[in-house]
């Protein structure tokens, strides 16, 4: 589980999920404190941390603008104790969206609030994750698709009214349909919308969120390839 704090990527593993190939520039065992001397760069591990290293963690997260920090790893032999502990720190809600491809494998992309993002939004009461996606892609797209397959889940924090919010939003490949009629929502924030293709949408996203960076590999590395006959 891979959750963005500040957009700083925090990863929470098992030791099955543990890369025994990735370098790490400190690693810490069974800590209860944070560690004094602690230098906020590149890769930090903690093996099995507390309670109250965990709250000091999410602490510092939250609130410091850590530009040397690559991310931070919590392994232990609980994963599920682990998240539920996380969990209970925050105030969950949950949106959907989609990764939106068309016919010439063009990448839909809205531009929102400054930033290059892809199109989602909350749960409306008694919507399922699908349905959830299916209707913000088409309304804050102006048009219509079909999901294809679940791909991924991200997470990440942010504070709102003094609250501190993990936001959970399921993303689905989709495949559009009609796209005729396509305009950005305005009232949503969306200033423009536009398909990319692969190479271009990456470099749109740089000017992005690092957990939308993120789902785009994910989607890459799973989305299979145009055969070339």
């Amino acid at each position: 589980m891979r959750i963005f704090v500040n957009d700083k990527p925090l990863d929470l593993l098992s030791y099955e999920e543990l890369d025994s190939k990735k370098s790490y520039e400190s690693i810490y065992h069974q800590s209860e404190e944070l560690p004094a001397q602690i230098t906020w760069q590149d890769d930090i591990l903690f093996h099995e941390p507390s309670h109250d290293l965990i709250i000091r963690l999410l602490y510092i997260l939250r609130t410091r603008k850590l530009k040397d920090l690559d991310s931070i790893t919590l392994v232990t032999k609980d994963k599920s104790a682990l998240k539920q502990f996380v969990k209970s720190r925050f105030n969950i809600i949950k949106a959907a969206g989609g990764v939106v491809t068309n016919k010439k494998q063009k990448v839909l992309l809205i531009f929102r609030l400054g930033k290059w993002d892809f199109p989602k939004g909350k749960f409306d009461k008694g919507e399922t994750p699908e349905q959830c996606a299916l209707r913000e892609v088409e309304e804050e797209c102006a048009i219509k698709v079909r999901t294809k397959r679940h791909l991924y889940n991200t997470w990440h924090t942010y504070t709102q009214n003094r609250k501190s919010i993990l936001k959970k939003t399921y993303w689905y490949e989709m495949e559009c349909l009609d796209d005729k009629n396509m305009a950005p929502q305005k009232e949503e924030g969306i200033d423009d919308i536009r398909w990319f293709y692969e190479a271009d949408a990456k470099i749109a996203l740089v000017n992005s969120y690092p957990s939308m960076r993120f789902l785009f590999k994910q989607f890459i590395k799973n989305h299979p390839k145009p055969q070339i006959l």
